[in-house]
């Protein structure tokens, strides 16, 4: 909605000089016969016209970006959003592009209009030109440029906020390093895995197989990856606490011994899951800091038992405190997780993770096939890796979506109140050519005529990006639900968006100073 205001005020600043202009043509039209009537017809054609051909531009642009948009997304993911099926032209896109396209028509057609109305067709027989047309501009093209300024400010302010919370998004602490770390996930559904003995047999396979693949550094299990939905929980308690306040909820994961050392995550307190500890043995468990904080609050975790569900009989005993691995979106905070060893709850469906040397791309294919070559009847799905499971996270897509867009419509209104600063500046030194030939006949130097010029265009992009700043206060609270760890009035973005668009009014207003620095007095004197 701001870009279109944005350039529809451009547009109606240009449509303003140009009926200004055609005063003459107006009044001479007038004089032979048309009425009013007519002349107003006249423009509202034109002001369709304009904004029939804008539209159909517009919406046959908008089609073709649309299914480029859509095609990036990956298959993956467009698989689990059902409503991307529905993203194209139907009835209610064209009748929105229609609506919009009249709302312009009509705009472009009352500013003449209004103008041809208003007139005196005998005074502007007489008054008909230049002059008219600067009066006019300088009373109103000043003031649609300060606001074309305060909207680009407030666009690029809100782009700005956008484009930190998704770079802080993206390296938010995640416990983990991503990078050269290759994920798939694996069925060893049917008779030969029903058992927890022969899916042993079968991780042990794996093991020793992906192990002595060439780039192989480590691998691991899990029963689910971490930066997921954060689904897969269970009730947990503390045994032999009395006047407990209840089962809570945590996160609950299986994982092999090589896990977290794939992972790189660091072991706080307490020691990792070790090869013996089998069904055989005691059940062990490791716990991340947030539980260990929530659940045992200035106490040593070690060697205390916790009770999935709350049965006596499934009872934990800690030996392990980790940092907290981010298990759900990267903008939720981490909850707290119990990690049980694999080798005592061995899964029929379950993640493998490969810390590599090389491509991690390569090495899916690589696993994949020396999974086959273990049992071609293996399910081997969803291969991604680490650092792309980050980048294409729900809540990563959603901030970059977010960003790129208010981004490009940012860049579009920067350019769109450049150019429309550019033409008020240009067309007041237009309308200034003999004033400014005066002055230079009379002795004034080059460096005055700049001063003149820029004065005047600093005074506009001043007022503009001020105006701006403080609407942007306002205007970004409606951002506050997209932004991460970033505040609605940023002083660092805030200065940023300030000096950009100072130093591209600044440019803007350069190249009609140095024309009017560069007039021939002789020639401005002669002008009309």
């Amino acid at each position: 909605a701001l870009l279109l205001l944005i350039a529809a005020v451009n547009v109606a600043s240009l449509l303003l000089v140009l009926s200004e202009n055609r005063r003459r043509e107006i009044a001479v039209r007038g004089a032979i016969g048309a009425s009013r009537a007519r002349l107003l017809f006249q423009f509202v054609t034109e002001g369709i016209v304009l904004a029939a051909i804008a539209g159909i531009l517009g919406s046959a642009l908008a089609y073709a970006v649309m299914r480029y948009t859509v095609g990036l997304v990956p298959k993956d993911m467009f698989a689990s959003m059902p409503y991307l099926y529905a993203i194209g032209f139907n009835l209610r896109v064209v009748l929105f592009a229609a609506l919009i396209s009249l709302a312009a028509a009509v705009l472009f057609s009352v500013i003449p209009a209004v103008r041809v109305t208003l007139s005196n067709l005998r005074e502007d027989l007489t008054t008909g030109g230049r002059g008219a047309a600067g009066t006019v501009w300088r009373r109103f093209g000043s003031n649609l440029v300060v606001i074309e300024l305060t909207l680009a400010v407030v666009l690029l302010t809100g782009a700005g906020l956008l484009g930190k919370s998704f770079y802080r998004l993206l390296h938010v602490d995640t416990g983990l390093v991503p990078d050269h770390v290759a994920t798939l996930r694996i069925s060893a559904e049917g008779p030969a895995y029903k058992n927890d003995t022969a899916r042993l047999a079968l991780e042990q396979q794996l093991q020793s197989r992906l192990s002595s693949l060439p780039g192989v550094r480590s691998v691991a299990f899990a029963s689910d990856l971490p930066l997921g939905d954060g689904d897969g929980t269970i009730s947990l308690d503390v045994y032999g606490r009395a006047g407990h306040d209840g089962l809570r909820e945590v996160i609950n994961r299986e994982v092999s011994p090589g896990y977290f050392s794939t992972l790189r995550t660091q072991l706080v307190h307490g020691r990792w899951f070790t090869e013996n500890e089998t069904a055989s043995q005691p059940r062990v468990g490791i716990i991340n800091q947030r539980l260990a904080q929530q659940f045992f609050p200035g106490e040593d975790p070690i060697g205390k038992t916790v009770l999935p569900g709350g049965d006596v009989k499934s009872r934990i005993g800690i030996i392990g405190v980790i940092n907290d691995i981010q298990e759900g979106q990267l903008d939720a905070a981490p909850r707290g997780a119990l990690y049980m060893s694999f080798l005592q709850s061995p899964q029929s469906d379950f993640a493998i993770l490969l810390r590599t040397s090389q491509s991690e791309e390569m090495m899916m294919n690589d696993a994949t096939a020396a999974i086959h070559a273990i049992d071609p009847g293996l399910a081997v799905y969803d291969p991604i890796t680490m650092s792309r499971r980050l980048h294409d996270s729900p809540s990563a897509a959603l901030h970059r979506s977010s960003a790129w867009i208010v981004g490009i419509f940012a860049g579009l209104a920067l350019f769109l109140s450049v150019v429309g600063l550019y033409g008020v500046v240009s067309y007041s030194v237009s309308q200034r050519t003999r004033e400014i030939g005066v002055r230079m006949a009379l002795g004034a130097q080059r460096s005055a005529v700049y001063r003149l010029v820029l004065r005047e265009a600093g005074r506009l992009a001043i007022i503009g990006i001020a105006a701006g700043l403080l609407c942007s206060l306002a205007a970004t609270t409606l951002l506050r639900s997209l932004l991460f760890r970033v505040q609605t009035w940023d002083v660092t973005t805030l200065a940023a968006v300030a000096i950009v668009l100072a130093s591209a009014a600044l440019l803007a207003s350069y190249l009609p100073a140095r024309r009017a620095a560069s007039v021939n007095p002789t020639e401005a004197l002669h002008a009309e």
